[in-house]
């Protein structure tokens, strides 16, 4: 269930942003901002620079961001930011415990949740998403009967997953567990949560956050109609990743097809192709948000991101994406599972 709230940025009024319930308390924009890039890699982040622009995001009305104990400074930002706006200003932080697989007792799990509410300024964790390396060491669940602990505690509001496979998830519901989301890769490429995922989180009530919707970049303009680029020209990890996926998924002639649909279908209605790959995900089933990275106080596209909510895509919209992604190679088969090539 989607709806919307008018935003309003500097006087001018914008197309009204969706958002989404992700449980029956929990209301979260439907484009998150993605702090993966301040991690390191994408660009120095200045501290300063930053805050200034997450408060922009907040009149935007990009309210909801995404970031991990392992994102370099991104919890703590949060915190500052936090400090800065003061507490009658409300926004969703999404972080994650990523922990190196090993004995998971409940000091071991309560000291990392601490450190995280510490630098984030908060009493209490809006969905911690909890992530795991290793399938073959079950302390995964132990992990998670800790988390559960500490929600009852009222530390962490709801949790959630990142990465794991449909038949991981399968186990922890087993178990008792309530999951409300799981973050995995999907874009017009990566299509793998259609296979086992939708239909299982359906049933189960849980939704799919998605990271990797725009490949780093590549769903752009800019890389309409060049020729392929060499591993130097890619200038940030996003950029490699992502031109791994275009390798496995069938390479950079069938890339240059899909960019010129999408080009059409964006022209069409006056829009990017970023604008065309994200509605694309969104429509999706489950689907209750895509991350898009931030990279602070360097770059945004907040007003691009904005005309997403404008956008409609049609039957020949949809049915144009398809004739190429049918001719590609099927990453479920070449990878996995979501999550499985992190394994």
């Amino acid at each position: 269930m989607y709806c919307l709230s008018e935003k309003i940025s500097d006087g001018d009024s914008h197309p009204a942003i969706e958002k989404t319930s992700l449980a029956n308390d929990f209301e979260i924009c439907r484009i998150l901002n993605g702090m993966w890039q301040v991690s390191g890699g994408h660009g120095q982040i200045d501290s300063e620079l930053a805050i200034n622009d997450m408060e922009k995001y907040q009149k935007c009305g990009f309210t909801t961001w995404d970031l991990a104990d392992i994102y370099g400074p991104a919890e703590s930002l949060i915190g500052n930011f936090r400090r800065k706006i003061g507490k009658e200003e409300k926004f969703q932080a999404l972080t994650k415990f990523v922990p190196n697989p090993g004995p998971m007792s409940n000091s071991i799990v309560t000291h990392y949740i601490d450190q995280s509410l510490k630098k984030m300024d908060t009493n209490c964790i809006d969905l911690l998403q909890f992530h795991w390396w290793d399938y073959n060491n079950v302390s995964y669940l132990d992990a998670l009967n800790h988390l559960s602990k500490l929600q009852n505690e009222q530390k962490i509001k709801h949790l959630g997953l990142t990465n794991f496979d449909t038949e991981r998830v399968r186990i922890m519901i087993e178990n008792g567990f309530k999951i409300v989301s799981n973050q995995v890769q999907y874009s017009i490429l990566d299509q793998r949560p259609q296979k086992l995922m939708t239909s299982f989180f359906t049933k189960h009530g849980i939704k799919i956050l998605t990271y990797g919707t725009l490949l780093g970049g590549f769903f752009s303009e800019k890389y309409l109609g060049v020729d392929e680029p060499h591993r130097g020209e890619l200038s940030t990890p996003s950029l490699q990743k992502y031109k791994n996926m275009i390798d496995a998924w069938g390479g950079w002639k069938l890339f240059q097809e899909l960019l010129n649909i999408l080009d059409g279908i964006a022209k069409k209605h006056q829009c990017s192709i970023a604008n065309i790959a994200t509605r694309f995900i969104l429509d999706k089933p489950q689907v209750a948000g895509v991350i898009i990275g931030a990279r602070l106080g360097i770059i945004n596209h907040r007003e691009d991101n904005a005309k997403i909510f404008e956008v409609k895509l049609d039957s020949d919209d949809i049915l144009s994406i398809d004739e190429i992604t049918t001719r590609s190679n099927d990453l479920f088969n070449v990878i996995g599972d979501c999550g499985d090539e992190y394994r």
